[in-house]
């Protein structure tokens, strides 16, 4: 797998900025909407649950599970984006993931933040 299969994130010309802080240096929030999330559950694949089974007796990483996760948070942020952007923002502050098991058949992953309107100062 190359780097850009193991990493998510925004591009340099986002048009909704996310971050994980409550401020952006040299803006002002103008309007804060609320919470806004994007949620995805993903099923376990039978062939990565045996690979994963049978690497995690011997190490190493599970390069097929990373993989999953890595997509799996990306498209739960560009649901959290697709959101803020629909309910007017041009920023989510507080940017957090949530992992949760989802009874036992696939994993849960939440992207949320705070919606809101950005100024310049």
């Amino acid at each position: 797998m190359g780097i850009e299969e193991y990493g998510g994130g925004q591009g340099p010309q986002a048009d909704v900025l996310v971050v994980t802080t409550n401020d952006v240096p040299g803006y002002r929030v103008e309007q804060v909407i609320g919470e806004v999330f994007g949620l995805t559950v993903r099923s376990r694949h039978l062939g990565s649950q045996i690979g994963a089974g049978l690497k995690s007796m011997i190490g190493g990483e599970l390069r097929g599970l990373t993989k999953t996760l890595v997509q799996t948070r990306n498209q739960a942020m560009e649901r959290l984006v697709e959101q803020a952007r629909a309910r007017g923002a041009n920023a989510v502050l507080a940017f957090r993931f949530d992992v949760t098991e989802a009874a036992d058949v696939g994993t849960e992953v939440c992207a949320y933040g705070t919606a809101v309107v950005l100024a310049r100062e």
